[in-house]
């Protein structure tokens, strides 16, 4: 049985933009974000909650200031 979701004008652009062909259906784009999400390992999901730990507490340098602290 299907059944009708709400989302925001906003989430509905960023869903369009994952489609792979134009008719492809909002389901299909669903579908791969949750098997994509589904493939990381345990530890791959670690790291990431890792690196967004770093981000969030301003553990990270760009290139500019990489570069600057080189002298390059």
């Amino acid at each position: 049985m299907a059944t009708t979701i709400q989302v925001s004008e906003e989430l509905k652009r960023e869903l369009e933009k994952l489609k792979l062909y134009p008719r492809e259906s909002y389901e299909n784009v669903i579908w791969d974000l949750l098997e994509a999400n589904m493939e990381l390992s345990e530890e791959t999901k670690k790291e990431l909650e890792k690196a967004y730990r770093d981000i969030e507490e301003g553990r990270i340098y760009t290139h500019e200031e990489v570069k600057k602290e080189l002298g390059l």
